[in-house]
């Protein structure tokens, strides 16, 4: 089992994690100290206040991802629709084709 050091602001915490994971946990310590610096810069404030600040402010953001993850998606399923949409035309006017020669061909004889 790894262990990462991550420090925000000025105090470094132990946190233990997968091993091969330390590189992303300890990134994802430094985006906390960074969004945790940001929002005390206006003053001084509380530890715990802070954290529950940088907690929103972090779920705000995955929020937001995850709303333009979704619509990406809905956008990708409407693109698939009508790529699908397209080809059924596509074999359906094959098809017409088809009977017109045939029925062109049973008119001639």
């Amino acid at each position: 089992m790894g262990q990462v050091s991550i420090t925000i602001r000025g105090r470094a915490y132990q946190i233990a994690c997968d091993d091969g994971q330390e590189a992303h946990l300890a990134r994802l310590g430094r985006y906390l100290d960074q969004r945790a610096e940001q929002l005390a810069a206006g003053g001084s404030i509380n530890d715990s206040l802070l954290l529950v600040m940088t907690a929103l402010v972090v779920a705000d953001e995955l929020s937001d991802t995850l709303g333009e993850l979704e619509s990406l998606r809905g956008a990708g399923a409407q693109n698939a629709r009508a790529e699908a949409e397209n080809e059924v035309v596509a074999a359906l006017d094959q098809v017409a084709a088809r009977i017109e020669r045939i029925a062109a061909g049973l008119s001639g004889t």
